[in-house]
């Protein structure tokens, strides 16, 4: 068991929970739960921050699209970008699909929640500053084309599950060799791992804090794994990883109530 922080739509305040990070079960106030009966909220409240390009499949698979104009150079600081508050939606929650799109891509996503202000932070005292992790679908439209990020493409309603908890960072004893698994209708479908982070978990933190404060309650992402899968209406996707938990939705039809 681990221990963890939970929002559920019953109770305004966070929950410090007991946690079996495999996904089976929680434990509050001395009560096992099946993590399928609880109705889940978004555990974090602060702002979501993406991360393009931060491992290095994904960097490989651009090629020489990187050395061309107007570019010339791979990425020399993290490329970043805001999931916003529409985005979010809890563990269980559905995600709704635009009827104009036929599939999106499974953003499986370690999500970094800083737990106090950062503002221009060694690498070395990084972590200091994490509160905990927890598990993120970047839900986003299929683009070959990375070098060129479309709001649309990743901004829509429901495009960003959290959850269903953020594990406590000491529980976690090295946050850059964590595997990360999708699947899909039980499938499993990619299996990737942080180990594979152009940026460490520490690095990043550090870059991101050079620039822009990172506040308590932010979660920043460490990237997307390369060869992202597919999922359609219809199909229930799952996304794991290692000491943390998982995370599931449904893809339905944006009409559907």
């Amino acid at each position: 068991m681990a221990i963890a922080w939970a929002r559920t739509r019953a109770q305004a305040q966070p929950l410090r929970i007991n946690v079996d990070a495999a996904g089976v079960g929680t434990r509050a106030g001395g009560t096992a739960s099946s993590i399928d009966t609880i109705d889940w909220d978004v555990p974090t409240h602060g702002t979501v921050i993406g991360t393009l390009l931060n491992y290095r499949g994904e960097l490989e698979a651009l090629g020489d699209a990187v050395h061309k104009p107007p570019h010339l150079l791979p990425p020399r600081a993290p490329v970043l970008y805001i999931k916003p508050a529409n985005t979010w939606i809890a563990h269980g929650a559905p995600i709704p699909i635009p009827a104009n799109l036929d599939a999106i891509a499974v953003g499986a996503a370690l999500g970094i929640v800083i737990g106090r202000a950062a503002t221009r932070v060694a690498s070395a005292r990084a972590l200091e500053y994490v509160m905990g992790f927890t598990v993120v679908n970047d839900v986003h439209t299929p683009n070959p084309n990375l070098l060129q990020l479309a709001v649309r493409d990743r901004w829509r309603d429901g495009f960003c599950p959290i959850g269903p908890w953020v594990v406590e960072r000491a529980a976690i004893a090295n946050p850059d060799a964590l595997a990360v698994r999708v699947r899909i209708n039980g499938v499993e479908r990619a299996v990737g791992t942080t180990a594979n982070l152009v940026r460490s978990i520490a690095t990043l933190i550090a870059d991101v804090s050079e620039f822009m404060t990172l506040s308590a309650g932010d979660v920043l992402l460490a990237g997307v794994p390369e060869a992202a899968p597919t999922a359609m209406v219809g199909d229930r996707v799952r996304i794991e990883i290692d000491g943390i938990g998982a995370l599931e939705n449904e893809l339905v039809g944006e009409s559907r109530p």
